[in-house]
């Protein structure tokens, strides 16, 4: 239902991921002050008049409610220069150097299963927690703890994956790269998400786009809407429908069949942190021209918990704790 998963234990949020990057995943970053208007350097000779706190409070809400009009035009007259400062944001904020530790629960061909994954500068080091909303039974338990002790006198087994996560990851961010030039985009106004209020993106495939690789191919039969985050400017959504059929690569040649969808969601988990919490895939086509392909899951992520910065046996040591 996805494809060969490289470890056991590895994170399968960002196993199944690794589909949706190359397709079209995406988020973003911080503006700068520029980016977002400012208006610091703008003179409004009537607020002299106002010399009372009343006067300061109406000052201030003007500033804001100008501010917040000044992006929403900026937004509307150049949706495409958002888009560039959300995916140079976030090829930015992908070096790792925030790690969490968090719970993930998928639902894959009606079974259920929750681990919990903590990110490390190795990659990432999961333990598998619960079966069907239910503590997994005491010899699976034991299973995972001498799995992860394997993996302790092992550095081997996670380099091996990690240095194909790098490889994944590198593809993906060439990928949001692309994001800006794939696709027309048209706005379409505000929404509120759970981390405030976001421009509303549609997007459609950009007839003038020239693929750099067969990667990016996928993006000529892909529309949708993409949701950006006002204030910090942090892609929220990501609504993707397949209106055509299209061909893949990435180490298996294969077609993805017209009609399928990509939904993605993220916020702010603390700090200015942002992180994918909630996924759902339903896609179907081939692969080598007989295989089958399915993708129906659905992801979602929580209990985030900063974590120190490590390597991945540090990561063993605090799932082992419990």
């Amino acid at each position: 239902m996805k494809f060969q998963q490289h470890a056991k234990d590895a994170d399968p949020r960002k196993t199944t991921m690794r589909l949706l990057e190359r397709l079209t995943y995406v988020a973003a970053g911080a503006p700068t002050a520029s980016d977002r208007g400012d208006l610091s350097g703008m003179k409004y000779p009537f607020f002299q008049r106002f010399d009372s706190a009343r006067g300061l409070f109406f000052t201030v809400a003007f500033l804001v409610a100008t501010t917040g009009s000044l992006q929403a035009d900026d937004a509307s007259s150049n949706p495409v220069a958002l888009v560039r400062r959300a995916s140079q944001n976030e090829l930015r904020s992908s070096d790792g150097s925030h790690p969490y530790r968090y719970k993930l629960r998928k639902v894959d061909d009606g079974k259920i299963n929750t681990k919990e994954i903590v990110e490390t500068r190795d990659g990432d080091v999961a333990r598998l927690r619960e079966w069907g909303d239910k503590p997994v039974p005491a010899d699976v338990n034991q299973n995972e703890i001498d799995r992860l002790n394997n993996l302790l006198t092992h550095p081997e087994i996670q380099e091996h994956r990690h240095k194909r996560e790098q490889a994944d990851s590198d593809r993906a961010n060439e990928m949001i790269r692309l994001l800006p030039d794939a696709f027309l985009y048209h706005y379409e106004g505000m929404v509120n998400t759970p981390s405030g209020p976001s421009y509303r993106l549609s997007f459609k495939p950009n007839p003038n786009f020239n693929p750099p690789d067969r990667e990016a191919e996928v993006y000529h039969g892909m529309e949708g809407e993409l949701w950006i985050d006002q204030k910090q400017e942090r892609m929220t959504k990501l609504d993707a429908h397949l209106i055509d059929d299209v061909d893949f690569g990435w180490g298996i040649l294969g077609k993805l069949y017209k009609g399928g969808s990509i939904l993605v969601e993220q916020k702010d988990v603390g700090n200015n942190r942002w992180e994918t919490t909630h996924m759902k895939l339903d896609l179907h086509g081939k692969a080598l021209m007989f295989k089958t392909l399915t993708f129906e899951t659905v992801e979602d992520a929580s209990d985030f918990q900063p974590v120190p910065p490590g390597g991945y046996q540090d990561a063993v040591r605090l799932l082992l704790k419990k």
